[in-house]
């Protein structure tokens, strides 16, 4: 069987674009057909098309991916995915943006030790790059809050005929289901706003 050469891609949000990330792997030679696109955090390797590219992984295949941070952004995770790949898979990997990080062709053992040492180090600053941005956004949530910045959906107003239907639901007129429909809220929400009262 023919080696094939294998792009991933990853994105993390439905948001953003993956095209810088496609043409780096047109220009080099990975058939479009052959390329796995996931639109996912890269906290863990739990994503369906990394998982179906490694299903379609043999030996001698090889995988190539723009950038380490592409490839995930956990250092222990990275470390042992790639292990997974050169060793127990025998496929080779290429990163693009780090031609020290290409394992196609034989190295001798200074070759090896420096890919090595190369990918722990980008492995580390991915997660080290992860971790600062979650801290930076609980910062940032932190700060919006003690600015009085509110979260979630805009609280409902209540509508001016609300208090006539609170007092027929209080009566035994009418029940809270039934208020709750003609003021048009939930039927949730009209028992929290009279139980604010």
């Amino acid at each position: 069987m023919e080696n094939q050469m294998y792009g991933y891609v990853r994105v993390s949000t439905k948001e953003q674009n993956e095209v810088r990330q496609m043409i780096a792997m047109n220009a080099f030679g990975v058939p479009r057909e052959r390329i796995y696109l996931d639109k996912q955090s890269g906290k863990d390797f739990n994503r369906p098309q990394y998982r179906k590219l490694m299903r379609q992984l043999h030996k001698g295949d090889t995988v190539v991916v723009k950038s380490i941070d592409r490839f995930g952004r956990n250092y222990d995770e990275i470390i042992e995915q790639w292990r997974y790949i050169t060793r127990e898979k025998e496929a080779a990997i290429v990163v693009l943006d780090m031609p020290l990080l290409d394992t196609r062709h034989g190295r001798d053992l200074t070759g090896t030790l420096i890919a090595d040492i190369v990918l722990q180090l980008l492995s580390y600053v991915a997660q080290t790059e992860r971790e600062t941005i979650h801290q930076r956004q609980i910062e940032g949530i932190a700060a919006a809050k003690a600015r009085g910045v509110r979260f979630g959906p805009k609280p409902l107003k209540r509508p001016d005929n609300f208090y006539s239907y609170v007092q027929a639901y209080h009566n035994g007129e009418i029940s809270a289901r039934a208020a709750a429909q003609r003021i048009g809220v939930s039927h949730t929400t009209f028992l929290r706003w009279q139980r604010e009262l």
